[in-house]
């Protein structure tokens, strides 16, 4: 049945999906410009939880006694798990084959859900669709998905049944561009380039209808695709192509810049950082920075290097005092498990948030600045009050911020008062040496004066 589908998407190639249009609306109807209030939940929610998780987590970056990275090979210099297949070499049929291995009888969807709703994430993106061309649901674009395997079942309808069910956002990675088991997908660039009319037959016949299944099975929240500054296949009219193929068919769909990164355009609905990469000016849209809590996305079975709590909540807190989001990578076992390094650190996360999050949710980045690279300030108003939070994430005697405080300074936390001194319209606060006895980021929160 699968295969007579996908003959059909050939012969509509020229139609409905290169065009982008719908059974509702003519592609003249459908624009491309965004809807800047659909993004405003994305801008409140300020921490969301990545999972990284299909064929290559069987392998855990390891294959034929050669581990990421691996110098033997030469471009098997990257801790990627996800990359195993062209970096260390993997052939076609071997990694293909794991499709019969892929049995995650240990996946527990509303587990995943509530550790990420613990942790304070207001959102969830997972990769639906890796560059392997591995889909993880029941598609009826591509035989190489999820019905394929042993397990046989859908792994992202329940997904979203758990995200609902919590309140919980949700969104789906895209590998648009690069799919290594397409014989006319994109592939790294160190293989053979694509000509460009054989990659046109796969946008046509896999990547836009795959896309278009997504949304109309599973109506997301986001859709995160995925380039970098290499040369790509997606020119300005096919990112057009797509983002119009977005807006057909959804109303509420958010589309990230990574759509085309060296060329987003100016219809996209939020940026996307490149990984690991934290601005240090403010950016003229919403924007979140894609993060790991090691080195590897997809689980690595011998990467060791997990980051701690304290140091990824520092960067939640330059995010957030940027006016951006952090989402923070967790790569599942082959099994479906949550490795447990990932859990205590996400519970580690939860429970700072717990007691601080209000300095994080429903702030806004402050006009204020410090010297000072280990301290970020957030505003908020209460009734007809502002209010400064300040964050120290390293022990120090005291932090001067150039405004004028009322109504006290304290630990949001503690409720501890602590001692400040006002002179010429700066502020010197002087902090207790026990509020860095934990180790963890110190959040102070005080009325602001504004002038009259």
């Amino acid at each position: 049945m699968k295969k007579i589908i996908i003959v059909l998407c050939a012969f509509l190639a020229a139609g409905a999906l290169s065009s982008g249009c719908s059974d509702k609306k003519t592609t003249a109807e459908v624009s491309l410009k965004l809807d800047s209030q659909k993004a405003e939940w994305f801008k409140e929610a300020k921490f969301g939880m990545f999972i990284h998780w299909g064929l290559y987590s069987i392998l855990e970056g390891t294959y034929n006694g050669h581990t990421l990275p691996d110098t033997t090979f030469a471009q098997g210099n990257s801790w990627y798990a996800e990359w195993i297949k062209p970096r260390l070499e993997v052939p076609d049929e071997y990694y293909n084959g794991l499709v019969n291995e892929f049995n995650p009888v240990g996946y527990d969807p509303v587990s995943w859900v509530r550790e990420a709703c613990n942790a304070g994430m207001k959102y969830l993106v997972i990769t639906a669709k890796h560059h392997d061309g591995f889909a993880l649901w029941d598609s009826d674009v591509s035989d190489f998905d999820i019905a394929a395997t042993p397990y046989k079942k859908d792994l992202i309808a329940p997904l979203v049944e758990a995200c609902k069910k919590y309140g919980l956002k949700y969104g789906f990675y895209y590998s648009h561009w690069q799919d290594w088991e397409d014989p006319d997908g994109a592939l790294p660039f160190w293989c053979p380039w694509r000509p460009d009319e054989d990659f046109e037959k796969y946008w046509q016949r896999k990547s836009l209808p795959q896309v278009k299944e997504l949304i109309e099975k599973f109506d997301p929240d986001l859709l995160w695709f995925d380039t970098w500054d290499w040369d790509t296949h997606i020119t300005p009219e096919r990112r057009d192509e797509l983002i119009r193929l977005v807006r057909t068919y959804s109303d509420k769909c958010l589309i990230n810049g990574r759509i085309c990164y060296t060329n987003p355009g100016d219809n996209i609905d939020f940026l996307e950082m490149h990984d690991n990469l934290y601005p240090k000016e403010m950016l003229d849209k919403p924007w979140q920075t894609p993060a790991t809590m090691q080195n590897s996305w997809a689980y690595h079975g011998k990467d060791y290097n997990w980051k701690p709590a304290t140091r990824m909540l520092r960067y939640l807190v330059h995010n957030t005092s940027m006016g951006g989001n952090y989402l923070l990578n967790v790569g599942p076992k082959a099994d479906g498990t949550l490795p447990v390094p990932a859990v205590r650190r996400l519970r580690e996360m939860g429970a700072w948030l717990g007691a601080n999050g209000e300095a994080v949710y429903g702030t806004k980045p402050s006009s204020l600045k410090v010297d000072d690279k280990d301290v970020y300030l957030t505003e908020k108003t209460e009734g007809d009050e502002n209010i400064l939070y300040i964050f120290i994430t390293e022990p120090k005697p005291s932090v001067t911020v150039p405004c004028a405080l009322s109504n006290g300074c304290r630990s949001l936390e503690t409720g501890q008062p602590v001692d400040m001194e006002t002179k010429e319209g700066s502020t010197e606060i002087r902090i207790p040496e026990n509020l860095f006895k934990d180790r963890s980021i110190v959040v102070l929160k005080a009325g602001l004066v504004t002038a009259k």
